[in-house]
């Protein structure tokens, strides 16, 4: 392994620079963006020998800014991820658990989800549609004979993924699509 780069030596004036250039480059929630950037504090204060104080109280009036901008936005975020969760066949406890898991207020969470209902008449039965179809589970097996003696093992991955027995029952139980 070469020797690393030394951690750049931050001032209070750099973080929304480097903020920024983080939000260019990843979506994350307010938390996550906390996490990262006292990350970098951590290391340029270890390296450098500074005083963290200054550091850590201009990263808050950092995030504040960056919220008030609308460059950072924990609904936004939850929103976007909820609508490329659900489009994927993730079921509605999973967003919610996987936005909660990034930092995410359930609260906040919980309304991206509902909001999905303006975009799919049943955003939880489109998901498990869409889930069942990329695992190959149900009416998307390659092979009808296998479809009754898989059914309990298909139920069982929905079940896992965390879709509601009545909305799994409905997708492996139903017709193959044409």
């Amino acid at each position: 392994m070469g020797h690393l780069r030394p951690p750049r030596r931050l001032a209070p004036a750099d973080l929304k620079g480097a903020a920024l250039d983080y939000l260019d480059r990843f979506a994350a929630p307010r938390a996550r963006l906390r996490q990262v950037m006292l990350r970098k504090i951590r290391n340029s204060v270890r390296h450098h020998g500074d005083d963290p104080a200054p550091l850590i109280a201009a990263l808050d009036e950092t995030l504040q800014w960056l919220e008030a901008s609308g460059f950072l936005s924990d609904r936004a975020y939850a929103e976007a991820r909820a609508r490329s969760l659900s489009a994927r066949g993730t079921s509605r406890a999973h967003i919610i658990a996987k936005l909660s898991a990034k930092g995410v207020e359930s609260e906040t969470a919980r309304a991206a989800v509902d909001g999905l209902s303006m975009e799919y008449e049943e955003p939880e039965l489109e998901a498990a549609r869409r889930y069942a179809r990329r695992r190959r589970l149900g009416p998307y097996r390659s092979e009808d004979d296998a479809r009754a003696e898989c059914r309990d093992k298909d139920l069982a991955a929905m079940a896992r993924a965390g879709f509601a027995g009545r909305v799994a029952r409905q997708i492996i139980d139903a017709e193959r699509e044409a």
